[in-house]
């Protein structure tokens, strides 16, 4: 049985129609395509006027990876930190993230870095494109790494405070 992805495809298998393209069918092997394109990217730009799909890229400059790595580093040193200060008395002002912190220090950290890596991932794969219409997300990342730098300075100045 064929796959079939699209409808045209699927209207041509109702119709009889024999299948013009010849060689085996490169959509079934995803995993060796997603290798293969995350070291030969094609797509390093929008290739149509107007193109501001998600899929219209598949290449991002390395300045997004050292940005997100940046934006975990901080998300770590801060939900450390926050362990540690809440162990001297402080308490976590994110309800979210609050019932965590009186159980397992460990989960809080881990539950903390994968939402955030989660978001970070997320706005990466936006970069390219426009929130509201005018703000391009890409200055949204820039304002979470501008947030958790403020975030550390005030906890390091809270810890030099104890």
């Amino acid at each position: 049985m064929p796959i079939l992805f699209n409808r045209r495809e699927v209207e041509a298998a109702d119709e009889g129609v024999p299948e013009r393209r010849r060689g085996p069918d490169r959509r079934t092997r995803v995993a060796r395509a997603l290798v293969y394109g995350s070291f030969n990217p094609r797509r390093l730009g929008p290739r149509r006027t107007g193109e501001h799909a998600l899929g219209a890229v598949d290449w991002y400059h390395p300045w997004w990876l050292a940005i997100a790595t940046l934006i975990l580093a901080l998300c770590a040193s801060d939900a450390v930190l926050t362990v540690i200060l809440i162990s001297h008395g402080a308490y976590e002002v994110n309800p979210l993230l609050a019932p965590l912190i009186h159980g397992s220090g460990l989960l809080f950290v881990l539950v903390k870095v994968g939402l955030t890596g989660l978001g970070v991932v997320l706005l990466t794969l936006l970069s390219r494109l426009k929130a509201f219409g005018r703000l391009p997300v890409a200055l949204l990342l820039y304002g979470v790494l501008a947030v958790y730098g403020a975030l550390i300075a005030y906890e390091v100045n809270l810890l030099a405070r104890l």
